[in-house]
C-alpha cells in the first residue's frame, strides 16, 4: 500500500507579516498575560505547527476522505491514522497554546492559537473538527460550570483525554433552535434525566477517546417556549463508573465533504437512563452559554475557510507554473510557437491574483478580529482603560459575522476558481482541489447559516452599544483613508475604498428606515448583500493597509532581496481588489436602494406552475 501524500500548502511568510508588520503582536508579548512569549517563540511555533501538520495530519486528508467514517455495532470507527494523530497532537501541545497553565496550557495569545488552528484546519479539516469542538466545549464548562464541574471535566478535555461536542438542533428544528423538544427532568439527586434526539452532531461519536462530553440544549418541563426556556446540560457518553450513559448513535450522515468527520444522530435516554448535569447553577441560561461557544465556533469556521482556500490557491499556483499548454497570446497566429506555462495566460493570471487577494485579505480579517481579543485581554490583565476594552470587545462582536460568513462563502468560490485553473485535472481526485471544494461547502451552512450571520449583523450588531461599535469601525477606516488619500501610488485605490464606505453608510441608513417604517420584510431580503458589502470594504481596507506597509518595506530592499517579491505581491493584490471588487460595493448599495420586492411579491405557485 502506498504511503499517504500531503498536499497541504500554507503561506507562513504571510502569517508572520500579519502578526509582526500589520498588527504588531510584539507590542503585547513579554508582559501580562503573555509574559512568557516573545516574537521568536511565536514564529517558531507557527513553523513547527506547519511542519507537524504536513507530516502528521496532512497525509491523511485524502485517505480519510476516501475511507470516511463507518458505524459498527453502535460505535463510530474513524479512518486510519486519526487515533495516532490525536495522541501526537496533544503530545505536541498544539491544542494548548492559549489554554491556562492550570489546565496544562501555555498561556499564549489567542491569535497564535487561531493561526495554528488555520494550519490544522487546512491540513485536515475533518480531523481537526474533533479536537476543536472539544476545546470549545471545555471552554464553556470553564466559563459557566460550577467549580466541581470545572475540576472534573476541563483538564481531561483540554488535555485530550476526553473529547467534547455541542448538541443543538433536532429533526424538526433545523436552525430554529428555540423549537427544540429534548426534555430534562430534574431528579432527586439534583441531576437531570435527559430524553430526546439531536441531529447534525459533529464528532458525535468516535473511537479516538474513551469518553465524549456532550453539551446538550434541553428544556425542563415547566420552561417557557422558545430559546429563553432552554438550559444547557453536560451529558457524558460514559458515566464515571465506566458504564453507558444511554447515549446512542442513531446513524451517521453520508456527506458531500468532511467525510472523515463523524456527523451523528444521537438519541439520549432511549432506555430512560441518560443523566445530565446542569451547566452552572441556574436553569434557562442555555442559549447565552451556548453562544459563548458559538462565537468562537464561528470564528473557527472563518479560519477553516481561509485555510482550505489558501491551500487550494497555492496548489493552483504551483500547477499553473508547471503545466504547459498553448502558446503566448502574443504569438496566437503562430502554430509552431512553443507551449508556455499556463501562468503566462492573462485569464489564468487574473484568477490567481483574485484568489491571492481574497485569501490574504480574509486571513487579515480573521487576524484583526483575534488581535482585538488579545488586546482586550492584555488591557484587562493590566487594569487598562475600560473604554478601550469595550472598543476591542465591540469590534470582535461586529466582525464575527463577517469572518464566518464572508470567509466561508469566499472559501467555496476560491476553491471553484482553483479547479478552473487546473481545468479538467482539477475535477479529478488526483489533485486536492476537488476535495477542498466539497469540504468547504459546509462552512457556509453550519454554526448558523450565512443568512443567519447577515441577520445578526443588520439586526443586532449594527445597533450594539447604541451603534458605537460600527461607528468606531467607520472611524478606524476613515482615519486610514484620511492619512493616505494622497498616497503617491495608492491614492486612486484608496479613493475607491472611500466611495465604498460612503455606500455602506447609506445602506445602513436604509436598514434603519425599514426597521422603523414598517418594511421589515426588506431586511432579510437585503441582509446578505449588506454583509458582503461590509466584508468587501473591510478586506479592501486591510489589503490597502498591507500595501502601504509593503511599499515602505520594499523601498528599503535591493531588487534581488528574497522579500522584494513578497512585498510587491501585496501591492498588486490590494490594487486588484480595489479595482475589481470594491466598485461592486457601490453597485450593491444601489441595488439595495431600489427596494426590489420581486422575491417577496411573486406568488408561490408562479415559481414552477403545475408542480
Amino acid at each position: 500500500m502506498s504511503q499517504p501524500i500531503n498536499r497541504y500548502k500554507a503561506d507562513v511568510h504571510d502569517i508572520k507579516f500579519l502578526l509582526f508588520e500589520q498588527f504588531n503582536m510584539q507590542d503585547l508579548l513579554g508582559k501580562a498575560p503573555y509574559a512568557n512569549w516573545g516574537q521568536e517563540e511565536v514564529e517558531t511555533v507557527i513553523e513547527e505547527v506547519y511542519n507537524w501538520v504536513t507530516k502528521t495530519i496532512g497525509p491523511y486528508n485524502s485517505t480519510g476522505d476516501a475511507e470516511g467514517c463507518r458505524l459498527e455495532n453502535g460505535q463510530v470507527k474513524t479512518p486510519a491514522g486519526f487515533k495516532e494523530a490525536w495522541k501526537s497532537l496533544y503530545d505536541a501541545g498544539w491544542r494548548s497554546l492559549s489554554i491556562d497553565e492550570k489546565f496544562g496550557g501555555q498561556n499564549g495569545p489567542y491569535t497564535l492559537s487561531a493561526l495554528a488552528e488555520e494550519l490544522m484546519c487546512g491540513g485536515n479539516t475533518s480531523f481537526n473538527m474533533y479536537p476543536a469542538l472539544t476545546t470549545g466545549a471545555a471552554d464553556v464548562i470553564l466559563h459557566f460550570g460550577t467549580p466541581k464541574q470545572v475540576d472534573h471535566y476541563c483538564k481531561k478535555m483540554f488535555g485530550g483525554t476526553w473529547a467534547g461536542t455541542m448538541c443543538l438542533t433536532e429533526p424538526q428544528a433545523g436552525s430554529d433552535v428555540g423549537s427544540a423538544t429534548t426534555v430534562a427532568t430534574k431528579r432527586a439527586d439534583g441531576n437531570y434525566d435527559i430524553k430526546g434526539t439531536k441531529i447534525f452532531i459533529s464528532g458525535g461519536d468516535q473511537d479516538i477517546t474513551p469518553n465524549i462530553v456532550h453539551l446538550v440544549l434541553a428544556r425542563t418541563p415547566d420552561a417557557p417556549a422558545g430559546t429563553k426556556g432552554l438550559s444547557l446540560f453536560i451529558v457524558p457518553k460514559m458515566k464515571d463508573d465506566g458504564t453507558s450513559n444511554d447515549v446512542a448513535v442513531g446513524s451517521i450522515e453520508h456527506k458531500m465533504g468532511i467525510r472523515a468527520s463523524s456527523t451523528c444522530v444521537l438519541n439520549f435516554g432511549e432506555n430512560d437512563s441518560c443523566v445530565g448535569e446542569l451547566v452552572g447553577a441556574e436553569e434557562q441560561r442555555g442559549i447565552s452559554q451556548m453562544f459563548h461557544l458559538m462565537n468562537f465556533a464561528r470564528i473557527g469556521v472563518g479560519l477553516q475557510g481561509v485555510a482550505v482556500a489558501s491551500s487550494a490557491y497555492l496548489n493552483a499556483l504551483e500547477y499553473a507554473k508547471e503545466r504547459r499548454q498553448g502558446s503566448s497570446i502574443k504569438q496566437w497566429k503562430d502554430a509552431t510557437a512553443p507551449r508556455v506555462a499556463i501562468i503566462d495566460h492573462p485569464d489564468v493570471r487574473r484568477m490567481l491574483l483574485d484568489m491571492k487577494a481574497r485569501v490574504e485579505g480574509i486571513r487579515a480579517l480573521a487576524v484583526k478580529l483575534s488581535m482585538h481579543i488579545d488586546r482586550a485581554a492584555a488591557l484587562t490583565a493590566n487594569n487598562g482603560d475600560k473604554a478601550e476594552i469595550e472598543y476591542h470587545n465591540g469590534q470582535v462582536d461586529l466582525l464575527v459575522p463577517l469572518v464566518k460568513a464572508y470567509g466561508s462563502d469566499q472559501a467555496y468560490q476560491v476553491c471553484t476558481t482553483a479547479i478552473q485553473v487546473f481545468g479538467g485535472a482539477g475535477y479529478l481526485r488526483d489533485w486536492p482541489v476537488e476535495q477542498y471544494c466539497r469540504d468547504s461547502k459546509i462552512f457556509s451552512i453550519y454554526e448558523g447559516t450565512n443568512h443567519i450571520q447577515a441577520l445578526d449583523l443588520v439586526g443586532r450588531k449594527l445597533m450594539q452599544r447604541g451603534g458605537a461599535n460600527v461607528q468606531a469601525f467607520g472611524k478606524d477606516v476613515g482615519a486610514f483613508i484620511a492619512a493616505n488619500k494622497e498616497h503617491p501610488t495608492l491614492k486612486d485605490s484608496i479613493a475607491v475604498l472611500a466611495q465604498a464606505m460612503e455606500a455602506i453608510t447609506g445602506s445602513g441608513g436604509k436598514f434603519m428606515m425599514w426597521f422603523g417604517g414598517g418594511k421589515m420584510e426588506m431586511v432579510p431580503l437585503a441582509a446578505n448583500r449588506f454583509l458582503e458589502m461590509m466584508s468587501e470594504a473591510t478586506v479592501g481596507w486591510l489589503l490597502l493597509q498591507q500595501a502601504v506597509i509593503a511599499e515602505t518595506a520594499a523601498a528599503k530592499l535591493s531588487d534581488d532581496h528574497p522579500d522584494k517579491a513578497f512585498y510587491t505581491g501585496k501591492l498588486y493584490a490590494a490594487r486588484f481588489f480595489a479595482a475589481n471588487v470594491l466598485p461592486g460595493v457601490v453597485a450593491k448599495a444601489q441595488l439595495i436602494a431600489r427596494e426590489d420586492r420581486t422575491p417577496i411579491d411573486i406568488p408561490t405557485a408562479a415559481f414552477a406552475a403545475g408542480t
